[in-house]
């Protein structure tokens, strides 16, 4: 049984996705790839709250890594790519290409872009943190103004 909540953040509302209690979902408003709402379950805050708790310390840069219980459903290869995504340090960036060769399959850079894109609980699951090759921002399921906002906020050139 699902549910969900909307928290305000410096990105819009973000709507947070519990199944059994586990986070299984963090989708921004227009974000590509968001399921449709119905699929949500029922309005309850009542799972959220050490989610809601962390991002606010995130957005507040009082907090780098995440330590939540996430539930990610996937093919074997996108969740693969998504526990890398996690590997990201706070601050720093990853090509499509370096990821795929962390995987083991170097000529694989296309897949690992389109798992990173259907990354179904963003921010927590840093893909926002994957570049092109020559460090050039490519698509991102939030919106490359959002991709940028973000990667600054993390390098710190940037404040909310």
């Amino acid at each position: 049984m699902k549910q969900h909540t909307v928290i305000d953040s410096p990105y819009g509302p973000l709507t947070l996705v519990a199944e059994e209690g586990v986070l299984c979902g963090l989708y921004m408003v227009g974000q590509r790839h968001r399921p449709p709402e119905e699929t949500f379950g029922e309005r309850d805050d009542t799972p959220f709250g050490e989610v809601a708790d962390q991002l606010k310390a995130y957005f507040g840069g009082d907090l780098k890594e995440f330590t939540l219980e996430l539930r990610m459903s996937g093919t074997p290869f996108q969740r693969g790519v998504w526990e890398q995504l996690r590997r990201i340090p706070y601050g720093e960036t990853r090509s499509y290409g370096e990821l795929a060769e962390a995987l083991g399959n170097a000529g694989a850079s296309r897949a690992v872009g389109l798992a990173n894109g259907k990354n179904p609980i963003g921010i927590i699951v840093p893909c926002h943190r994957v570049v092109g090759a020559n460090g050039s921002l490519t698509g991102y399921g939030g919106g490359l103004d959002r991709k940028q906002r973000l990667l600054d906020f993390e390098s710190g050139t940037a404040l909310f």
